[in-house]
């Protein structure tokens, strides 16, 4: 049988959604590696463009082929790193309202268990002297 409390429920969803956070984080590093690797191809490939060696004279088009592939990558993957951004920021966000909603719901609670205990006592007391009223 599951949680009974709402802050319990809520504590769970806060946990999942944390979850989620650290999946698009991890998303978003790996784009980040991803947009390093291309960058380091793409320099090397303007290294072979710039070089004055023949063997790469030769392939300068094919160069210029593989440049032009790596800077569409680079685009791509820098709009990919925006989307992931948002979506990092957009978990992070449900989960700081998931957790402050948790908190709530547990003042609420305890405020509520705190008020039964006193009514509670109340009640001991108004019917402790009732009770001994009726023995007599």
């Amino acid at each position: 049988m599951g949680p009974k409390k709402q802050s319990e429920k809520l504590k769970r969803l806060v946990a999942v959604q944390r979850h989620m956070e650290r999946m698009a984080e991890s998303d978003l590093s790996t784009t980040a590696k991803r947009i390093e690797e291309n960058t380091v191809s793409m320099d090397a490939v303007m290294d072979a463009i710039g070089s004055l060696e023949p063997v790469h004279r030769l392939f300068a088009q094919n160069y210029a082929d593989r440049f032009d592939r790596l800077s569409n990558t680079d685009k791509q993957l820098h709009g990919l790193q925006q989307v992931q951004e948002m979506k990092v920021m957009r978990e992070r966000a449900k989960g700081d309202r998931l957790e402050e909603n948790m908190k709530e719901a547990r003042d609420h609670e305890d405020r509520e268990a705190d008020d039964n205990s006193i009514y509670d006592l109340i009640d001991m007391q108004f019917a402790t002297p009732a009770s001994s009223k009726l023995h007599e």
